[in-house]
């Protein structure tokens, strides 16, 4: 399935393949036809993933193979109701973020979908080619809601990066990121960790600003990237990141299209770059428009 060459990646593919078999065909699919690059940027992910599991990588398998099994749940509500099950913050807070063993299982099967889902690979590869890739030098650097610290890690290595922070309003989550980044071997001297609501946010300007997988989370999205533009710096940028007809259990604001993504980020006063629209495993993008499919929404945006 795999040449041999990208070691990191056939090791880990042997092991999720060992906690969950049944997904070996899903597998075939998803790096059938990678072109050499793609497969080069997989064994970069796979090699960040080993840094952050390290012995434990099985017990994220596992939980690969327990958020791929619950994920059909939602999907069958969503294809019922054509909506989301949940609409509340209240609601996510009460089913899953309070829930501690639960949220251990899914932030860990979601770091594998970094690397099983070919949507969410190719939308970090573009994160690294079109957004971290801009010009610019002693650029200051932010991500709200870092999480598993890969496009922070990313963020912090690349060039022109200063400074960078990381915001959340969770004490935890931070303190799980800023080990995330001590395990991906980044300069901690350039990164910052706040506890910040966003719309409660210090009086900071940014060159660069990420906001990847968040605005889906959200009662009210545009109200978040109103206050994401009032701390752009006038020439700075933004990556923004969102899922389209992609059920999950703490998902709440339904994008029905990816140019509804678009639009509300260019809504707040941002000027659009460039985008990519990425169908999920298996799937053409005029296939996933066509059934409602699940499609991963990516926008380099521009403060003029």
């Amino acid at each position: 399935m795999i040449p041999d060459r990208f070691d990191k990646l056939s090791s880990i593919l042997k092991i999720q393949l060992q906690s969950f078999p049944e997904h070996e065909n899903y597998l075939k699919r998803r790096f059938s036809g990678e072109m050499l690059e793609q497969l080069e940027f997989c064994e970069f992910v796979a090699g960040m993933i080993f840094a952050l599991t390290k012995d434990d990588i099985k017990t994220f398998c596992d939980d690969y193979a327990w958020l791929s099994r619950m994920v059909i749940d939602e999907e069958v509500h969503f294809r019922r109701h054509s909506r989301y099950r949940l609409s509340s913050f209240a609601e996510a807070f009460e089913q899953v973020y309070s829930n501690n063993p639960f949220m251990t299982k899914y932030m860990n099967g979601l770091l594998m979908t970094q690397l099983w889902w070919r949507n969410h690979t190719e939308v970090l590869r573009f994160f690294r080619d079109s957004f971290l890739a801009g010009g610019g030098k002693d650029r200051d650097c932010v991500e709200i809601g870092p999480g598993h610290g890969l496009l922070l890690g990313m963020t912090v290595a690349s060039d022109g990066c200063r400074s960078a922070e990381g915001w959340d309003i969770s004490e935890a989550s931070l303190a799980n990121t800023s080990k995330a980044l001590a395990d991906l071997g980044v300069d901690l001297t350039k990164v910052t960790m706040r506890e910040v609501n966003l719309f409660n946010a210090p009086e900071m300007q940014f060159d660069r600003i990420v906001f990847s997988e968040v605005l889906e989370h959200l009662e009210e999205p545009q109200a978040a990237l109103q206050a994401l533009f009032k701390i752009c710096r006038p020439g700075g940028r933004i990556f923004v990141h969102a899922p389209v007809n992609s059920p999950a259990p703490d998902h709440l604001y339904l994008f029905r299209t990816p140019e509804e993504v678009v639009d509300m980020v260019s809504s707040v006063g941002f000027e659009i770059l460039d985008t990519r629209f990425e169908p999920c495993t298996g799937a053409s993008l005029a296939r996933a428009r066509k059934l409602d499919l699940t499609i991963s929404a990516a926008v380099v945006a521009r403060r003029s």
